[in-house]
Parts: structure tokens; C-alpha cells; sequence
């Protein structure tokens, strides 16, 4: 039987606005709001960073991939960790009942805003760098993306409301 997708699932770089847009996002549609960053550490009981620190970027990439999994729901916006699309599992699983959203932000904009990377549990390879996770991802996320927003110069409730028209 093929159920309508309900969820609304957010994708993008750390720093694209996913959480701050998904809370608003859902808050105007009427909908729940899962942040799957918070839902691992609530599993983990450690923070982001932690993870990373304890279990390397391969570990911290499973308790990832285990909480998309987790993630059962209806009605509700969903904003994953901008390593999410590294699970090619969660991400079936998410688009099973969501439409996927990219918040896309240009790469200067988007290393503007990435001051405190470590602090922020930003899965880094060791050597890899911004560039190069900017285009590993920027693949990844265009591959799952039922739908592109560009973010461009867009505050935070023109990109809701651009969600919302598409």
C-alpha cells in the first residue's frame, strides 16, 4: 500500500539553518518537530562532539545512522545532521513518508557561519577539509533531494515560506 508522504525532512550543510528553519517551519504548519542531532544525544547521552572524540567519525556515524533509523513518525518536520546523507539506509528510511528538502547555502556564506566546527560535532574526516566536505556532500545531498531550496540572501522566513510554496 503506498502511504502520502507527511514528514518534511531537511538535508543540508551543518550551519544551513536546518533546526532554526525546521522549528518555524513546523510551528506554521501546524506539525511536530524532530532535530535527529538531539535524538542522538539523547540515545548517547553525550554531546556531538563527544561522540566524535570517543568513538571516531566511523562510530559517531553509526549512533547516525541507528537514530534515523529510529525516526517513525507522521506530520512532522524533520531536520537530520548535515552528516545524514552518509547513511544511504536512514536515508531510504526517512524518504519513505517525507519529501526531501536541501537547504543549499553557497560555500562562503555557509564557511561564514561554520566558526566553532569541533564544538558543533561536525563529522571531519582527519585531513579532510571544508572544500572537500563541501563537495563529498553537495553531491550527496543533491542525489536524495526531492526538492532544492537556495537559500542565496533568503532570511529564514523567506525560506520557510519558499518551503511552504513548493
Amino acid at each position: 500500500m503506498n502511504k502520502k508522504k507527511t514528514n518534511i525532512v531537511l538535508i543540508g550543510m551543518p550551519a544551513s539553518g536546518k533546526s532554526t528553519v525546521g522549528v518555524i517551519l513546523a510551528k506554521v504548519l501546524g506539525m511536530d518537530f524532530i532535530d535527529t542531532d538531539l535524538v542522538i544525544q539523547q540515545k548517547e547521552d553525550s554531546l556531538l562532539y563527544e561522540i566524535i572524540n570517543d568513538r571516531g567519525v566511523d562510530g559517531f556515524l553509526a549512533c547516525e545512522e541507528e537514530a534515523l533509523l529510529s525516526i517513525n513518525t507522521v506530520n512532522t518536520v524533520i531536520a537530520t545532521g548535515g552528516s545524514a546523507v552518509y547513511s544511504e539506509r536512514g536515508m531510504r528510511h526517512l524518504s519513505e513518508n517525507g519529501a526531501i528538502i536541501y537547504l543549499k547555502v553557497e560555500k562562503d556564506k555557509l564557511f561564514d557561519r561554520l566558526h566553532e566546527i569541533r564544538e558543533r560535532g561536525v563529522v571531519l574526516r582527519d585531513g579532510e577539509s571544508l572544500d572537500e566536505m563541501y563537495e563529498e556532500r553537495s553531491v550527496l545531498y543533491e542525489k536524495y533531494a526531492d526538492i532544492i531550496i537556495d537559500e542565496g540572501e533568503s532570511s529564514i522566513e523567506e525560506t520557510v515560506r519558499r518551503i511552504i510554496d513548493r
